[in-house]
């Protein structure tokens, strides 16, 4: 057990940012919140956390932005200084390995997941010690506003920030727009004012952006037009090219870091060694990142022949859309996707949360999203589900917080071992570890 109903119910009220709030979340996002946690051990968060610094370490690299940036668009070119904000490493972790799925560069949730936080409750002594503390939730949200206001340093501001934009194609109509009042609650409670808005409400009068008369220091994307190419991002794409203000996540930081074709670097060792990257730095990204190649008419019959063991996704794909596991594909999709712009990824088995013991009880799947900025992980958290991909549709799924435990029986084989020791098969402690 891990989800107090009352207790969420008045986490909410005592969060809420308007009348009524809580009667929008619970009609706008159902299934938000999961019932239960999930668990991972010390060592698989240990191995996700070297991973995410793994990969950080090569996204610095000159080589590699020369490889990546020159197959983007001219926009992704130009170098703000802001570094991009709530980056979201995705993972499968299971009893069989742990595999990166993707990395998006605007991932939501964060504020939902500091809500859930303080509405846990445990089930019994040894759960206890893994719920997270209030300040561990205060020091998160406090974190988040610091990091806006360090993207405002970065980009060469002297002065304070003084107003942020929350800015998404329609706001009021998507899913975690709940989200984006907290956000909005949270920025003006550290003294920022802050307006939600989408892109065409934007306007750029003599070098200022503004959103009706309030000027806009910074812009909190939450895009998935990427490259600011449609119409509706004119202004915004114009106030960023000429910094006119700070907008973060930015088409950079996407082409860097989520355009999946960059995992086929990131997979491949010979990639790899051509763009300087130190053994031990290797070593790390092939045993976590899954083999991914770009679908191409040549490798075409292949790809097919094993898509059982294949995850399609396309190049900027985002939340799940046009992505198909290989054993479900039908003729027709598979035109799509040979038609070009997709990636195939070696299939990772998601975790599975058994929601009782009892044979008939179904379990659901889950992924976990660690989020990140500037190389630090701020924050880890769980989505529980049924069917192909994450979806917040699922009853009893959603957001699950993550609880870290002791690798119990490695620990226990450690102290009971020496460790030149051989197990009943065999094994060395060596081996084992």
């Amino acid at each position: 057990m891990g989800l107090d109903d009352d207790a969420l119910r008045a986490a909410i009220e005592a969060a809420s940012p308007q009348p009524g709030f809580l009667a929008l979340l619970q009609e706008r996002c159902p299934y938000a919140f999961a019932a239960h946690p999930v668990f991972v051990s010390a060592r698989q968060s240990a191995r996700m956390t070297a991973l995410v610094g793994a990969i950080e370490s090569v996204v610095a690299l000159p080589a590699y932005q020369d490889e990546v940036l020159k197959r983007a668009p001219a926009i992704a070119r130009y170098q703000p200084g802001a570094s991009g904000v709530f980056f979201g490493y995705d993972f499968h972790v299971s009893n069989t390995g742990l595999g990166l799925i993707e990395i998006n560069t605007n991932a939501g949730g964060a504020m939902l997941n500091a809500l859930l936080a303080r509405a846990q409750r445990a089930c019994c002594a040894a759960v206890q010690d893994l719920l997270p503390a209030a300040a561990t939730v205060e020091a998160f949200e406090s974190g988040i506003v610091a990091m806006f206001r360090n993207e405002w340093s970065l980009s060469g501001k002297t002065r304070p920030l003084r107003s942020i934009a929350i800015v998404d194609e329609n706001p009021e109509a998507q899913y975690l727009y709940p989200e984006f009042l907290l956000f909005q609650q949270l920025f003006e409670a550290h003294g920022l004012r802050a307006i939600i808005a989408a892109p065409e409400a934007l306007q750029l009068r003599d070098g200022v952006l503004y959103c009706g008369a309030e000027a806009i220091d910074l812009v909190y994307n939450r895009l998935t037009d990427f490259y600011f190419e449609t119409e509706a991002s004119a202004v915004l794409r114009e106030a960023y090219l000429s910094d006119a203000a700070v907008v973060t996540p930015h088409p950079r930081a996407h082409a860097l870091h989520a355009d999946k074709r960059n995992l086929v670097l990131l997979s491949d060792p010979g990639h790899l060694r051509r763009l300087g990257v130190p053994e031990s730095t290797q070593a790390v990204l092939l045993e976590h990142i899954p083999r991914t190649e770009i679908v191409t008419a040549a490798n075409a019959g292949r790809l097919w022949g094993e898509r059982k063991r294949l995850f399609f996704k396309p190049f900027a794909g985002f939340g799940s859309r046009a992505a198909y596991r290989g054993d479900k594909l039908t003729q027709r999709v598979w035109q799509e996707i040979i038609a070009g712009g997709y990636i195939a990824q070696a299939l990772v088995a998601p975790g599975e949360r058994m929601l009782s013991d009892h044979d008939a009880a179904p379990a659901l799947k889950f992924d976990l999203r660690e989020y990140v900025y500037a190389a630090q992980v701020q924050w880890t958290a769980a989505r529980l589900y049924q069917g192909q991909t994450t979806n917040f549709r699922t009853p009893g799924g959603g957001f699950a917080p993550v609880y870290e435990t002791p690798d119990a029986c490695m620990d226990a084989i450690e102290a009971a071992l020496p460790p030149d020791a051989c197990c009943d098969a065999g094994c060395t402690l060596a081996e084992l570890r």
